[in-house]
């Protein structure tokens, strides 16, 4: 998938982005994470805390070894008894120290991953629609759960882990050192021998984490476009074309995962192996100090109890060490998504546009690129005015521009040149939000959401009254299949609306856009989808809808456009031909020609 770098640099493509990983190795992107860390910095204080109590009360139990060795069984059974009495009590302040070490760093990271996945979506939803036209959603939805789900085992357990057992390495390496400098100095050469091949390992893991990561991405990406498209699948018969396809996809996760794990699992065994070898052979030189007289029993386990701590310590730290590689790789995909910058984001002094406003719309000799084709012109010198109450019709062929104007109006997309103005104030002065405020929208595709029928409605305005939205279906004719359904308003209708028909879709979308009351209202082929009845009353509702507001009006069938004041006709990016329809069609140019086909004009 292409990322955006930043505005205006154009996209990155999937293999440059994993270059870029492959060269990284360092951990920077978990860094990232520390202004999350910081909003909760009691909780994580707490945290440490607890895991220093834990650390301690670990570290405690060797010296109470020791004294209970050298000196308990020579002594009194009361001596015996008050030292595995100390020792209880020591276990006791571990279990509770873990504990609640364990619940608060959980606690943590999920609430760290939580903020994360609320910012990544609401980023998501501010990006301009042309970082949409170079992204897979499958791919997006894979980052805000699978690589969340990897940060938050990061954040929740591995770093909590990790930071217990450096604890524990450098409190048992200290006490080594007291214990028994002689030994200590043979632990302390052996270290660097460990170190490196985590090192060095923990790069090829984290590379290798990146990519399995970016395999179960495309996997996902996939999935979810198939699924979305599952009625056109099955249609063409193509079931085993898609699971071929997807097995493939998920074959190649699995063997990116397979390398990671690989890689995990040749850095533990090292890791193992010389940790505890190192272990065999200071109880081997120890034991020989004993038997020369020149270390206790008591001494010796002392030393051997922390030896194993510390080995266990640097052990862990090398498993952990894999996990948080991981984490880092995800963490970077994330942190890709969230340092994207919008194309089309607010001046630094937006002109407020009024609230009241007239919705006077002006095109000046506006040429426009699409970033997917920069060197296909979508409009090329388009010039027009729609006045304050006008109803005009844009017509024309497949691909003439017509949803481009659209775009364009609604500034998900700034000109190459020249300027959109929406009451004499230049759409690239405004603040998108404020400009979409005053424009109602029915797309050519009805974008109907996962929720009831009275919250698709309410889309565009979420406080409205019942009243509003049942009035608001009335007039787009759609109430009698409503009330048909089993909850009536309050009917769950699928995703992508799925239970409902193309036309009734298309009446709950104008129902939308009018509910919003918009001074604006923009018809990209509003009545596509209908049957005669329906349109014939929808049509009826929209002209009542249109009365005292500039409606912008995109259609195929120009039966739909003979009630507009004027039409324009687009022709591979360019006006042709402006007028009425009596003027047009016996022009003897494009609209005459499309009026013939239509209405079979002679």
């Amino acid at each position: 998938m292409a990322l955006v770098a930043e505005s205006g640099k154009g996209a990155a493509t999937e293999d440059a982005i994993r270059a870029r990983a492959a060269g990284r190795t360092s951990l920077k992107p978990l860094r990232l994470l520390v202004p999350y860390l910081l909003r909760y910095r009691t909780r994580a204080l707490l945290a440490c805390v607890a895991l220093l109590v834990a650390a301690l009360a670990t570290l405690a139990v060797p010296v109470a070894v020791r004294r209970m060795i050298d000196h308990g069984f020579s002594g009194e059974r009361a001596l015996i008894d008050n030292y595995f009495t100390v020792m209880i009590g020591v276990v006791f302040v571990l279990a509770l120290a873990s504990a609640f070490r364990y619940y608060l760093v959980t606690t943590l990271g999920e609430r760290i991953v939580s903020d994360l996945r609320e910012e990544v979506f609401a980023h998501l939803t501010r990006l301009s629609p042309s970082f949409f036209d170079r992204s897979q959603t499958g791919e997006m939805m894979s980052r805000l759960t699978a690589d969340t789900t990897q940060i938050k085992a990061a954040v929740g357990a591995s770093v909590s882990v990790a930071l217990r057992n450096l604890v524990l390495f450098l409190g048992a390496g200290t006490m080594m050192v007291i214990t028994s400098p002689k030994l200590s100095l043979f632990v302390l050469a052996v270290i660097p021998v460990i170190v490196l091949p985590l090192v060095a390992f923990g790069r090829a893991v984290r590379r290798r984490s990146r990519m399995a990561q970016d395999s179960l991405a495309d996997a996902s990406a996939y999935a979810a476009e198939t699924v979305g498209a599952i009625r056109t699948l099955q249609a063409f018969t193509s079931e085993s074309y898609a699971a071929k396809r997807f097995g493939a996809a998920v074959e190649a996760a699995f063997e990116a995962a397979r390398q990671s794990t690989l890689s995990r699992s040749v850095l533990t065994a090292i890791a193992v192996f010389l940790i505890f070898a190192s272990v065999v052979v200071v109880l081997w030189i120890g034991a020989v100090d004993v038997l020369a007289g020149g270390m206790t029993p008591g001494r010796l386990s002392q030393f051997v109890l922390y030896a194993v701590f510390a080995a266990g310590g640097l052990g862990q730290l090398s498993e952990v060490w894999g996990e948080v590689q991981q984490a880092s790789g995800a963490a970077e995909r994330l942190f890709e998504i969230l340092h994207v910058k919008p194309d089309v984001k607010p001046p630094a002094h937006p002109v407020a546009l009024p609230d009241k406003a007239r919705a006077e719309i002006a095109f000046e000799n506006v040429r426009f690129f699409y970033p997917t084709r920069p060197d296909q012109p979508a409009l090329d010198g388009v010039t027009f005015r729609a006045t304050p109450g006008e109803k005009v019709a844009i017509v024309g062929p497949s691909g003439a521009g017509k949803s481009t104007i659209f775009h364009l109006i609604l500034r998900f997309y700034d000109p190459a040149s020249g300027r959109v103005t929406f009451d004499g104030v230049n759409v690239a002065d405004t603040d998108p939000l404020d400009l979409r405020r005053h424009i109602a929208l029915v797309p050519q595709e009805s974008a109907i959401f996962a929720a009831s029928v009275r919250d698709n409605i309410a889309f565009g305005k979420p406080d409205a009254s019942d009243a509003e939205i049942e009035r608001a279906a009335e007039m787009a004719a759609a109430t009698e299949f409503i009330r048909r359904l089993p909850q009536g308003f309050a009917t769950l209708i699928g995703e992508r609306g799925v239970t409902l028909s193309g036309g009734q879709r298309q009446r709950i979308a104008i129902a939308r856009a009018i509910l919003r009351n918009a001074p604006l209202l923009l018809l990209d082929e509003a009545t596509s989808s209908l049957d005669a009845e329906s349109e014939t009353l929808v049509q009826t509702a929209l002209a009542h809808s249109m009365e005292g507001r500039t409606t912008l009006v995109i259609a195929h069938r120009l039966a739909t456009v003979l009630s507009c004041d004027r039409i324009l006709v687009l022709e591979q990016g360019r006006i042709v031909e402006e007028g009425t329809h009596e003027q047009l069609a016996g022009a003897g140019g494009l609209y005459s020609r499309l009026a013939r086909l239509q209405f079979g004009l002679s």
